[in-house]
């Protein structure tokens, strides 16, 4: 009985020894290496994720699980930006937009041209660009393309870190004059009343790279076919050839490609222009400042029961003169004059583009037209030979038709006439001759014959 009860404490003993048994440690599977400067981090999040820092220079990369993420570049208002790998509905439930839009921006929609308003975000698919921008961030999709790196570096140049904007009498500067201040942080100061007044709101900075960059690969394009067309066209002038033909060929062909992009993007910055109600709904800043402007006076019509006489005043009277200031720039949702003057800038320049290519294509039509002239007169000089030749064969025939009769053995005085043959043969060939001469004049004077 005692050894039983040893060894099963014993027993015991070893089971917790076991259980208490630190695991040894896993070893975590090698990171590809991604660029210099990557540090791989060890969050166990679900979103794959690549932050680029601004000032930092480093990118973290988060694994993900799924295979149905996109990635996508991040650019924030203050300068920063990041990539990341989201599924289609973080992106939905991030930017705000419907499951459609992100079908527009797929690989079906490729080489489709949108520019399209929603509430909070404003999707475009321009080209390579395919991006939904809000009023205070951008995402980018496929932004390590090779057609899409020149966007993203303008968009690292050009976009500034600046903070978003800000009506003056928020709720913390609000608070913060209540506890002793004398009133004038509500009064709007002369940089705030001019950066309204002279920068475009975020999402049409966004929305002016983008097209600056369309703009500029479509020029560069049109440019590289332009100095590969003339010398083709002119060597298809002097020579016409199926090597030839084939080369004109394949550059109608990539004419014709580029013109329906060209004209996708101006077609579609044509019906923005053509419509004010789809300018003013692309004001994202307005209306998020709009917003703003209705959250802090439902929370400041709470609290004004509560203040001073004196310092209600105050308040009311920053207020005001901010929410003018801001209704000025941004309050008036017919003026589109800013978003008007950006698209027809562009699309002038798109019209200047697409000028070029019906010049190039009106130059290959002329070259057709020079080609086909100058086929049409072999065509007709084969004629005019074959016609020749014709005239010569009749006139022919007609003296080997009387040849052909005296060779018939049919009995005929002739034959007894000595020395007839001779006189006889000279003058059928005489009148062969004379015939083509006749009909040959003859076709001349009804000009079915050249000079």
């Amino acid at each position: 009985m005692g050894k039983s009860s040893f060894s099963f404490r014993r027993s015991v003993s070893r089971r917790r020894t076991k259980k208490t048994t630190a695991p040894p440690p896993r070893r975590s599977p090698p990171q590809p290496p991604y660029a210099a400067g990557i540090t791989t981090s060890p969050d166990g999040a679900a979103n794959n994720r690549l932050v680029a820092g601004a000032g930092a220079g480093t990118l973290t990369k988060v694994k993900k699980k799924t295979g149905s993420a996109r990635l996508w570049m991040r650019f924030d208002r203050s300068g920063g930006s990041e990539l990341v790998e989201w599924e289609k509905n973080t992106i939905i439930h991030h930017a705000a937009i419907p499951a459609r839009d992100l079908r527009i921006l797929g690989p079906v929609f490729s080489h489709s041209s949108n520019i399209l308003a929603r509430e909070k975000a404003m999707v475009v698919n321009l080209e390579f660009i395919k991006a939904i921008v809000t009023a205070e961030e951008v995402l980018l999709l496929d932004p390590l393309r090779q057609e899409v790196l020149p966007f993203v570096e303008q968009l690292r140049q050009q976009l500034p870190g600046k903070s978003p904007p800000k009506l003056l009498g928020a709720v913390e500067e609000q608070e913060g004059e209540l506890q002793g201040s004398n009133g004038r942080q509500w009064l709007p100061t002369p940089e705030t009343a001019e950066g309204l007044q002279s920068e475009l709101p975020f999402e049409f900075q966004v929305l002016e790279i983008a097209l600056e960059a369309v703009c500029t690969y479509l020029d560069s394009s049109v440019a590289d076919l332009e100095r590969g067309a003339y010398p083709v066209l002119d060597e298809l002038a002097r020579n016409v050839s199926t090597k030839n033909l084939e080369h004109v060929r394949s550059l109608k062909s990539n004419l014709t490609r580029l013109l329906a992009r060209v004209q996708k993007v101006r077609d579609e910055i044509e019906h923005l222009l053509d419509d004010n109600e789809d300018m003013a709904q692309l004001y994202l800043t307005r209306k998020w400042l709009l917003n703003q402007q209705f959250e802090e006076a439902q929370l400041g019509a709470t609290t004004s029961n509560n203040l001073p006489n004196s310092a209600r005043s105050v308040r009311r009277l920053g207020s005001t003169r901010s929410e003018s200031l801001a209704a000025s720039h941004y309050g008036d949702d017919n003026d589109v004059e800013d978003l008007e003057m950006l698209l027809d800038a562009y699309f002038m320049q798109l019209d200047g583009t697409r000028n070029k290519i019906l010049s190039v294509r009106e130059y290959i039509d002329d070259t057709e037209d020079y080609v086909n002239i100058q086929l049409d007169n072999h065509r007709n000089e084969l004629i005019q030979l074959q016609l020749t030749l014709t005239i010569a064969s009749f006139a022919i025939a007609i003296d080997t038709l009387v040849a052909g009769t005296f060779g018939m053995n049919i009995p005929c005085k002739l034959y007894n006439i000595d020395g007839i043959f001779w006189p006889f043969v000279w003058i059928s060939s005489a009148a062969s001759v004379f015939l083509f001469l006749l009909i040959l004049a003859y076709a001349r004077w009804k000009k079915l014959l050249g000079s």
